[in-house]
C-alpha cells in the first residue's frame, strides 16, 4: 500500500555549482563573481557577433573576403573600411600614381566602408600601389588595411601595396594536417636570420636549409616569428604594420604556402607568431592614421600609445576592431594552413597597466579592476573562432603575470589557450646562473620550479627565451663560457669553463624537457649552444647582418664540440618521444637531497637522475624505485656529447631486494653518479 505525501517540503543542502577553475582551485572561490562576469561578458559579445547563433563566429570572422583587393569574374574589387575619409583614390603603376576619376573610390551608403569596381584590365598582376586618403583637414599616402601583400623599393626604401593575383593558384599537397601534440616539442625560429649567410635568408631557403635540420632533429612543429609585414627588419617582426600580407622580405606567399606544406608532408606543424597586442605607430605604412581619425583602430586618451613599446594599443571594445582581428585569425588558418599561434603581448593586452610596474603576488591582484575586459573578451573570443575553423589548431599564451584560467578552457571560466609559455623557467635559469655558485644550486628548487604551474593548464617548458639573445643580454651557453667559447671550444683544447658549460646546458635541458605538461621549446641555433647575441642591421652596426644570422657551419663542424650540443638535443628529443604518452605521464619525484644536489624522478618506464655537483661523484648511490631491470637510454657524460665516459652505459641494472617494500613493488637500485652529469634509464 503506498504511502501518503504529507504535503511538507524537506529541505535539502545543495551545494553552490562553482565554475569550472574554481572548482579545480578553491583559492579563486572570492573571485567567482568576476570571473562570472568575464564568462558572461563573452558570451553577450558572441551571441551579439553571431546574431543570437544564427550563424557561426567563422561567418563574421570572413573580413578578407569582402575588404581589400579581389579578382571576380568581371574584373576587380577594392574595398576598405575608413568611416573619416571624404574621399579615396587609387594611385599606382596602372595610373602614374596620380589622382583619376577612374580610380575614385565611392562610400558604400549608409557605412564606413568605400568600394571601387574596377574592368579586368586596369589593373595587372605585379602592380604597385596605395590609396590617396582624404579627411576634413587633410590628406595621406596610405597602404590599405587589408592588403595581403607588401613590397618594398630596394632604392627609395618605400613601402607599397602589390596586386598579388597569379594565374596558377598555389596547389596543396598535404589538404589536411593534424599536429602531433604528445607531445609538443616546437622549433622557434626566424625566416630572416635562420641562414649562415650575413643577409636576410627567404622561405625557400629556409625550406632547404633549416627544415631538414628541425625534422633530423626530432621537433614536431615549428614556429616561425616576424611573418606578418613589419617595415623595420630589426623590429623582429613586433612592429606589425600590414596584418594580412606575410613580410614578402622573406619571398612570396607561394614561397610560405610551400615551405608549410612541406613540413606538413614531413609531419612538422607550422605555427605562427601572431601580434594583435599592438601595431606599429607608422601612418604611410601601418594603421596609425588611415583615415584622419587616430582612434580608429586604437584607443582613444592616454591609452592609444603603449609607454614601452613605441607603439600603439587596438581598441578591443570596437566591433570593427574585432572583425579585423577575429579575421586576421582566421584568414592565416585558411589561407596559409598555419596549424595555430603564439599570441604575443597577452600581458600587455590583459591590464591597464601592460602589467608594467605590478608585482602579482596574490589572486587578488587579477581581479582588482585594473583589467581590461575588451581585451579579454577578445582573446578569448580568438580562441573560440581558432577552434571552431580547425578543431585541432594550437594556441599558446605568452603570458607572464600568471593570469589564472588563461589555458584552460572557456566552459570552465577560461580563455580557451591550449598552452601557456612557461616564463617563470627561463627566469629562474638566467637567475640561478648568474646569482649562485654551482654547490648552492638545490635540486628541491630546480624541481619546484620545473613544475610551477596549475594543474588545469598545459604549459610551454622552455630554457631560455629568444629576448636573451639579443643585445643587451645573453644566451644560457653564453653565461656559462662567455669569452672561452671563442678560444677554448675546439675538441681537445676545451678549458674547466668550457667543460662546466658543456655539461650544464646539457643538465638543464634535460631536466626541463622531462617535466613538461604540455610541450618544450626551443630557440633556433640555441639547441647547439650558437654563440653571440642577435643584432639586427641598423645604424649603430653600420648596417651589418654579422649577427643577424645563425652559423650552422659550427655544429657541422666536427673539430668544433658544438656538435656535442646538437646531438645531445636530438638524443634527448628520441627518449622523450620514445616514451608512450609522455605526457599523459605523472612526475614522481624518487628522491632529492639538496646536501648532496642529487635529484631522481620517475615518468612511466622512465627513470631520470641528476647530480648537480661539480665536484663530487658517487658511488652505489641508492634510490627505491619500481622492483626491475633498467637500462640507460642518455648520459649526459657520454663521451659522444662531451663529456667524460666515466659509466659503462651497456650494463643493465638490476633492483636488489629489500624485505621491507615487499608490499609496494620497490628495490634498490645503486648507481654510480659522476660530478655534473645526469642518467635517464628506462625500465625493462
Amino acid at each position: 500500500m503506498a504511502k501518503k505525501n504529507s504535503g511538507k517540503a524537506v529541505a535539502k543542502s545543495v551545494e553552490p555549482k562553482h565554475i569550472g577553475i574554481v572548482k579545480n582551485d578553491g583559492y579563486l572561490a572570492p573571485y567567482e563573481d568576476a570571473i562570472k562576469g568575464r564568462h558572461d561578458h563573452v558570451l553577450w559579445k558572441l551571441s551579439q557577433l553571431t546574431a543570437n547563433g544564427k550563424k557561426k563566429l567563422a561567418d563574421f570572422a570572413s573580413g578578407y573576403d569582402y575588404y581589400g583587393l579581389h579578382k571576380t569574374s568581371r574584373g576587380w574589387v577594392f574595398r576598405e573600411w575608413a568611416p573619416n575619409a571624404t574621399e579615396i583614390y587609387l594611385v599606382g603603376d596602372f595610373n602614374d600614381w596620380q589622382e583619376t576619376e577612374r580610380f575614385r573610390c565611392k562610400r558604400v551608403e549608409g557605412t564606413g566602408n568605400w568600394e571601387l569596381k574596377m574592368s579586368a584590365k586596369a589593373i595587372r598582376h605585379g602592380d604597385h600601389y596605395k590609396m590617396h586618403v582624404k579627411w576634413n583637414g587633410g590628406e595621406g599616402e596610405r597602404i590599405p588595411a587589408w592588403t595581403n601583400r607588401v613590397v618594398q623599393d630596394e632604392n627609395t626604401a618605400i613601402f607599397s601595396a602589390q596586386v598579388w593575383a597569379p594565374e596558377e593558384q598555389y596547389v596543396w599537397k598535404k589538404k589536411t594536417f593534424r599536429p602531433d601534440t604528445n607531445p609538443l616539442l616546437i622549433y622557434e625560429c626566424h625566416i630572416g636570420m635562420g641562414q649562415d649567410a650575413e643577409k636576410v635568408g627567404t622561405y625557400k631557403e629556409f625550406e632547404e636549409n633549416v627544415l631538414p635540420r628541425v625534422i633530423e632533429d626530432g621537433y614536431n612543429c615549428i614556429q616561425i616569428m616576424a611573418i606578418q609585414e613589419h617595415p623595420y627588419y630589426g623590429s623582429f617582426g613586433y612592429h606589425v604594420s600590414s596584418f594580412f600580407a606575410p613580410s614578402s622580405r622573406f619571398g612570396t606567399p607561394e614561397e610560405l604556402k610551400h615551405l608549410i606544406d612541406t613540413a606538413h608532408q614531413n609531419g612538422v606543424a607550422v605555427i605562427m607568431d601572431i601580434v594583435h597586442s599592438h601595431a606599429v605607430k607608422n601612418e604611410v605604412e601601418g594603421l596609425g592614421n588611415l583615415a584622419g581619425d587616430p582612434n580608429q583602430y586604437f584607443y582613444p586618451g592616454e591609452r592609444r600609445e603603449h609607454p614601452a613599446w613605441d607603439s600603439l594599443c587596438f581598441d578591443y571594445g570596437k566591433d570593427e576592431v574585432l572583425h579585423f582581428l577575429l579575421s586576421n585569425c582566421k584568414y592565416w588558418l585558411c589561407e596559409y594552413h598555419f596549424d595555430g599561434f603564439r599570441f604575443d603581448g597577452v600581458t600587455s593586452m590583459l591590464y591597464y597597466s601592460h602589467g608594467l610596474g605590478e608585482a602579482f603576488t596574490n589572486y587578488g591582484d587579477y581581479f582588482n579592476g585594473h583589467e581590461d575586459d575588451n581585451a579579454i573578451c577578445y582573446l578569448t573570443l580568438a580562441n573560440k573562432l581558432i577552434h571552431e575553423v580547425n578543431p585541432k589548431a594550437i594556441t599558446i599564451a605568452e603570458e607572464v603575470s600568471g593570469m589564472p584560467g588563461l589555458a584552460a578552457k572557456f566552459d570552465d571560466g577560461g580563455y580557451g589557450f591550449d598552452y601557456r609559455m612557461a616564463m617563470n623557467i627561463p627566469d629562474f635559469w638566467i637567475k640561478t646562473i648568474k646569482e649562485l655558485k654551482d654547490e648552492d644550486w638545490k635540486p628541491s628548487s630546480i624541481f619546484w620550479e620545473v613544475k610551477n604551474r596549475r594543474s588545469d593548464e598545459k604549459t610551454i617548458s622552455y630554457c631560455e627565451s629568444h629576448d636573451q639573445a639579443l643585445v643587451g643580454d645573453k644566451t644560457i651557453i653564453f653565461r656559462l663560457i662567455d669569452a672561452d667559447m671563442y678560444w677554448h671550444f675546439k675538441k681537445g683544447d676545451e678549458n674547466d669553463v668550457a667543460h662546466r658549460g658543456i655539461a650544464l646546458h646539457k643538465m638543464i635541458r634535460l631536466v626541463t624537457a622531462s617535466t613538461i605538461n604540455g610541450g618544450y621549446l626551443n630557440f633556433m641555433g640555441n639547441e647547439f649552444g650558437h654563440p653571440e647575441w642577435i643584432d639586427f642591421p641598423r645604424e649603430g652596426n653600420g648596417w651589418a647582418y654579422k649577427y643577424a644570422r645563425r652559423q650552422w657551419n659550427l655544429v657541422d663542424n666536427k673539430e668544433l664540440c658544438y656538435h656535442y650540443l646538437g646531438d645531445f638535443d636530438k638524443a634527448m628529443l628520441k627518449v622523450i618521444k620514445g616514451e608512450k604518452g609522455f605526457n599523459k605521464t605523472a612526475v614522481q619525484e624518487i628522491w632529492h637531497n639538496d646536501g648532496d644536489q642529487v635529484l631522481a624522478f620517475m615518468r612511466g618506464d622512465l627513470l631520470f637522475v641528476f647530480n648537480f655537483s661539480p665536484t663530487r661523484s658517487f658511488t652505489d648511490y641508492g634510490f627505491l624505485v619500481p622492483t626491475g631491470s633498467y637500462d640507460v637510454v642518455l648520459n649526459t657524460d657520454s663521451i659522444e656529447f662531451g663529456g667524460n665516459g666515466l659509466n659503462d652505459d651497456s650494463i643493465t641494472h638490476l633492483t636488489n631486494y629489500d624485505p621491507l617494500y615487499i608490499d609496494e613493488h620497490k628495490e634498490w637500485l645503486k648507481l654510480y653518479l659522476p660530478a655534473r652529469s645526469a642518467i635517464v634509464l628506462k625500465k625493462n
